[in-house]
């Protein structure tokens, strides 16, 4: 119950913080840095000509904002998608790693011998450490 409490309040805190600006300063245009910044630049060097011009320009701010929102739609889906597989591949090792133990234990049980696992933890003895050796090449003669 206090769970759900502190989550609506929290939930209200974020739509305040969103419509308290526009409620404040509702006959205001907003617009976005970049034109502002090509207006200052127009305004404080007349003689300011662009690198280049845009590629496609919409028609108007409305599709300009949905395309903007389509962007980050997208964006989000495949950041969404990238993280949902990097978490179940994490999941599935995990779960693959305790199957694989279960399963060394049932063993172990069953033929009445201890595992590897079980002896270092009794005796206190850290697990060895593999080393790779480089490999070996034979000299070449011309």
């Amino acid at each position: 119950m206090r769970r759900h409490l502190v989550t609506a309040l929290l939930v209200l805190a974020v739509i305040a913080l969103f419509a308290t600006p526009l409620l404040l300063d509702g006959g205001s245009e907003y617009a976005g840095t970049d034109s502002q910044a090509t207006e200052l630049i127009e305004e404080s060097d007349a003689g300011y000509e662009p690198w280049f011009e845009s590629v496609f320009s919409p028609g108007s701010s409305e599709i300009e904002s949905g395309l903007f929102a389509l962007q980050a739609a997208l964006g989000g889906g495949v950041l969404g998608y990238v993280l949902g597989r990097l978490k179940g591949r994490r999941t599935a090792e995990q779960t693959s790693r305790r199957t694989a133990e279960q399963t060394s234990r049932r063993t172990a049980e069953q033929t009445g011998r201890r595992t590897a696992e079980q002896t270092r933890r009794e005796t206190g003895e850290q697990p060895a450490r593999r080393t790779v050796e480089p490999a070996r090449t034979e000299p070449t003669t011309p």
